[in-house]
């Protein structure tokens, strides 16, 4: 300081003339000299702190991440505060009328009661017992709601929701189990809702807790394990009993929804079936207390993106993110690993297991035939609908549909674009069932150290060998899915199948593993009883997948992943490694809607009494404007639960009417023509 305080004197105190200083002058020279050294050492600091400043103010990884996560929130916040603030009619602007008031005002009222039965990840999930890093989180949710936990004990979360790799069921020390009544699926998220729409707009016409209810379960585990660990079956036998006798003996409607249909469809079979693996309802206990199934966007033959759930955890959005922010997922300086988190704990819910493909390469196709052979993709150019009393025969085949050359989606995972449109004779020969086996099992990568995900357990040669396959249809999915995940597969053989019976009499199909497979179990004997297909068309949805072999021998490291490069020509059905097909952007139509156009269609050997069938396809429409909302007229897997169209459906059925009174089939896709390319015994 006090150098500067010199410098300063110096440069604005005159100085004197040298004719009057004689000898000191020299010595002021000097002392010049000596300022001058001082000042360019102050100089160099201030301009090396200037520029360490500089430098501190530079963002990392980590800021840039914090920013775009605080961002996104605080529009998120300022979007619902606004969305909450602003009058319900605007000027101008006119509201679309709920279905509910409507049709109120023609006359409808609450007849049969109904019970809303929830699918996979849609409902709560609260604690009851945990770890030291759970105090004070008792009965608050872990699943479904603010989701605030995650940020705030991220590990403790995921330790939490994983499920015992051998059992199936719970982890010593840990309880989760499912919120329970209407408002376990309510909402997903803050301004996300899933049942709320259509409960609400049940309660318009006289539906209260007395005659609706919500059959919460815990979606994670194996459907006979909600049996055994939380008597959730038996809850709903008798919950749907106590609804029958206080409505005057009114029969029920049940709403299933995704995999909440499959889920439904083991009960069928369950409450009939004697004890101790049955319920013992007995037969007909289905006809007196069931008028109608109807089911919500029903994943009845599985869906493909189940496949790369398990096999790379990826589904047609990661590659996406890959792209665009590659540090988001896999990070190495922010340790993220996101993936590799969610495997570990996915690969413990047995639930996922339900939703592979059923039916093998007759239902999904081989190498060289699919179903949805010689459809395009523009999904959204479809003419009318067809409309019939429960008659398909009136429907056009082809409709709206622009002819390509044949995608071969039979191989529902391919390694490279190549792989996937080569003829079959030029791929090479699979391995069999047992050598994968062995390959994936006897060699073991040590080096790992701690195992995150069974990869880790496998050799680098071991996973070359995988994808040198080239390609896998639905017959040789499942063995490589034992070669990979070892420990969920083991667990998947004694809870589902997914194969086609030859003989539904064989009394090997009395067990509860084939229940949910609609090509293994027979409907039961209720000849009045009605089942509908209800879900949305027009939208790209996950039919196959080209991967590419990661070249990284890193440990926690997921070795493949769905490769975003390989795109086809405009207006290909292959968009950043996935092949897409029509559906409801999460189940492809030819799953949802088959049973119901060919399966169970009239009497069928899976249909034995005749039951009637209906399908009912919504035509995805996007919204006009904001102000329209975002789900009137959708036809997306989840939103399709606020579609106007289908809550008016429910409703009149819930309120006496059949599917012949609602105009029977509506159908917008080209489901006929798939069900008559499958060639299955009915």
């Amino acid at each position: 300081m006090a150098s500067i305080l010199r410098f300063r004197k110096l440069c604005y105190v005159e100085p004197v003339r040298s004719s009057s200083l004689g000898f000191r002058s020299f010595e002021t020279l000097k002392v010049d000299n000596k300022e001058e050294s001082v000042v360019s050492k102050v100089k160099n600091k201030l301009l090396e702190k200037k520029k360490n400043t500089r430098q501190s103010k530079e963002w990392r990884c980590i800021d840039h991440c914090c920013w775009i996560i605080g961002y996104m929130f605080t529009t998120w916040w300022l979007l619902l505060f606004l969305y909450h603030c602003l009058p319900t009619t605007l000027p101008g602007f006119r509201v679309l009328e709920s279905p509910g008031t409507r049709l109120k005002r023609e006359g409808l009222t609450a007849l049969h009661p109904v019970v809303l039965v929830p699918g996979i990840v849609t409902g709560g999930l609260e604690l009851w017992e945990g770890r030291p890093c759970a105090d004070g989180l008792f009965r608050k949710r872990l699943w479904v709601g603010s989701f605030a936990e995650i940020f705030k004990r991220p590990w403790c979360w995921t330790e939490h929701l994983s499920l015992h790799n051998e059992t199936g069921l719970d982890p010593p020390g840990i309880r989760v189990r499912a919120v329970p009544g209407l408002v376990a699926a309510n909402h997903f998220a803050p301004g996300y809702f899933v049942w709320a729409v259509l409960i609400e707009n049940l309660a318009k016409i006289g539906y209260e807790g007395k005659n609706l209810h919500m059959a919460a379960y815990d979606w994670r585990l194996s459907f006979q394990n909600t049996e055994i660990r939380d008597k959730a079956l038996s809850r709903l036998k008798s919950k749907i009993e106590l609804m029958y006798v206080t409505n005057g003996y009114k029969k029920v409607v049940v709403v299933p929804h995704s995999m909440g249909v499959i889920y439904f469809l083991h009960f069928l079979k369950w409450v009939e079936s004697p004890p101790p693996m049955g319920g013992g309802g007995g037969p007909g206990w289905c006809a007196k207390h069931i008028k109608a199934i109807m089911n919500i966007a029903p994943a009845f033959l599985g869906v493909p993106k189940a496949v790369s759930n398990i096999f790379s955890a990826e589904g047609k959005d990661v590659p996406f993110i890959r792209a665009m922010a590659p540090g988001v997922l896999d990070s190495e300086i922010l340790r993220l690993r996101t993936v590799e988190h969610f495997m570990r704990v996915s690969r413990t819910w047995d639930s996922t297991i339900s939703l592979l493909p059923k039916g093998g390469e007759t239902i999904w196709g081989n190498l060289d035939w699919s179903p949805e052979e010689g459809n395009g993709c523009d999904f959204e150019k479809k003419g009318e609908p067809s409309m019939s009393d429960n008659n398909l025969n009136h429907s056009n085949g082809r409709r709206g549909f622009k002819v390509k050359d044949p995608v071969k989606y039979g191989r529902i995972i391919s390694f490279g674009k190549a792989a996937s449109q080569l003829p079959s004779s030029q791929l090479p020969t699979h391995d069999s069932k047992e050598s994968l086996h062995k390959s994936a099992s006897t060699n073991f990568n040590s080096s790992c150290g701690e195992v995150w995900t069974e990869y880790d357990e496998m050799s680098r040669e071991s996973i070359r060998k995988i994808s040198e396959n080239k390609a896998y249809t639905a017959a040789t999915l499942f063995d490589l899915l034992c070669s990979v995940a070892p420990k969920m597969m083991r667990r998947a053989k004694n809870h589902f199948s997914h194969g086609i019976s030859d003989n539904l009499d064989d009394p090997k199909y009395s067990h509860y593993k084939y229940w949910s497979n609609p090509l293994e179990t027979k409907l039961p004997n209720a000849p009045d009883m009605e089942i509908y297909c209800l879900y949305g068309v027009g939208i790209p949805t996950e039919r196959a997948y080209v991967y590419k072999l990661e070249p990284s021998d890193k440990c926690k490291n997921i070795p493949f992943r769905i490769d975003s490069s390989a795109v086809g020509d405009s207006g290909s059905c292959l968009k950043s490694g996935v092949y897409f097909v029509d559906g409801d952007e999460s189940v492809p139509v030819h799953s949802a809607g088959f049973m119901c156009a060919k399966g169970w269609r009239g009497r069928t050997r899976f249909n034995p009494s005749g039951m009637a069938t209906y399908i009912r396809e919504y035509r995805h429409k996007r919204p006009a404007s904001l102000l329209e909302g975002r789900v009137t007229k959708s036809g997306a897997h989840v939103n399709i639960i606020g579609n106007v169209a289908l809550i008016e459906d429910i409703l009149r059925v819930a309120a006496g009417a059949t599917g012949a009174e609602i105009e029977g089939d509506k159908i917008y896709s080209d489901i006929i023509r798939m069900s008559e390319r499958i060639n299955l015994r009915i």
